[in-house]
């Protein structure tokens, strides 16, 4: 209506506001101190002391049996599987020495023990021999006086009988002229840490007890002769 005052308000119909008519509100920002830099907002708030000494190897040996439990929870270590995982966290020598120490004497690290466990999982699992187990057991730091009882566990007649079963398994599957077949065999148990008179005699009483066809190919074979050949070249 003509006479009355236009709403000024600030709804989508809002008209500009004349100069003067509102003070503009100063950006927040920092502080600005006396010397002109902007104030820290941390600044002047007290630093941590670091630790003591003795406080520090607290926590790194608390550290180092953490590392420890983790490594045990998830399969039985040696201790020094133990000792490599504890290098690679970074603890000192002295304090992963003391830790491991105090698990020897509570019997949470016994490398015999790990040894005569794994001997006779591998060979009952995979029919490893001797010798792959003993290479086995080198590897992940076990002494080789810490391992050998455990190895004496299998002697020369169980490698013998345990070569024939792995042999008399293969056999249902592997097929093939029968000197490839005994080739293939022979290689098998080899890899497996079979001597070479053992894992010959293996194959050539399994293939005489197949068939005919074996058996006469396996009579041909001079289980003695061959395997002082392949000692031979072994050494």
């Amino acid at each position: 209506m003509a006479g009355r005052r236009a709403r000024t308000g600030r709804g989508w119909d809002a008209g500009p506001s004349r100069a003067g008519d509102a003070t503009p509100r100063p950006r927040r920002g920092r502080r600005v101190g006396s010397d002109g830099d902007h104030d820290d907002p941390t600044q002047g708030a007290a630093e941590a002391p670091p630790p003591s000494p003795a406080e520090a190897a607290r926590r790194e040996a608390e550290l180092a049996r953490e590392i420890c439990l983790r490594q045990l929870s998830a399969r039985p270590r040696t201790r020094a599987e133990l000792a490599t995982a504890l290098t690679r966290r970074g603890i000192s020598e002295e304090v992963a020495a003391e830790v491991l120490d105090r698990y020897d004497e509570v019997g949470m690290v016994d490398d015999a023990a790990f040894a005569r466990a794994w001997v006779s999982s591998r060979h009952s699992g995979r029919g490893l021999a001797r010798r792959a187990l003993a290479n086995e057991l080198r590897q992940r730091g076990v002494d080789q006086e810490v391992a050998a009882p455990a190895l004496d566990a299998i002697d020369e007649e169980t490698e013998a009988e345990t070569a024939r079963a792995l042999v008399d398994r293969k056999l249902r599957t592997v097929r093939g002229e029968p000197d490839a077949v005994f080739r293939r065999l022979v290689g098998m148990l080899a890899r497996k840490g079979y001597p070479a008179g053992v894992a010959i005699r293996a194959v050539k009483d399994a293939l005489a007890a197949q068939s005919a066809e074996a058996a006469e190919f396996a009579d041909r074979i001079d289980a003695d002769a061959l395997a002082e050949s392949e000692g031979d070249l072994d050494g």
